[in-house]
């Protein structure tokens, strides 16, 4: 459908994963899912999403690397990355659009990605 906004969930665990792309399907987005670093940057050169929800934490490339590649692209510099993570403290180095702390509520993850896609990081437009 023509104005559905495609949102990158990045995740390891594969529970958390599915959750969350059924919550912001639920909410009428679209959702692409990876499981790693590697698979997120193959997906976002493929075809980049609107908005990605990534966690820190993951095996193969570390989604910090993530980040800093999506920041390093004039194609993919304006996307809001809305990080999800178990680590403590502050997180405003990344530079990012939002951060979430896990455990994470149906409404906050909705919520969240739609104040930042609303936000002044425009992302891409269909």
């Amino acid at each position: 459908m023509p104005g559905r906004r495609r949102i990158l969930i990045v995740e390891d665990d594969v529970d958390l994963r599915q959750m969350f792309a059924t919550w912001l399907k639920f909410a009428g987005y679209d959702v692409q899912q990876a499981g790693d670093g590697l698979e997120a940057l193959r997906l976002i050169d493929g075809q980049p999403p609107h908005a990605v929800v990534l966690d820190l934490g993951l095996p193969l490339i570390s989604g910090q690397v993530v980040r800093q590649e999506i920041a390093a692209q004039a194609q993919t510099r304006d996307i809001p990355v809305i990080v999800v993570t178990a680590q403590p403290g502050s997180h405003d180095h990344l530079k990012v659009a939002c951060v979430l702390t896990k455990p994470v509520l149906p409404d906050d993850l909705v919520d969240v990605v739609g104040r930042c896609l609303a936000s002044g990081a425009q992302g891409l437009r269909s």
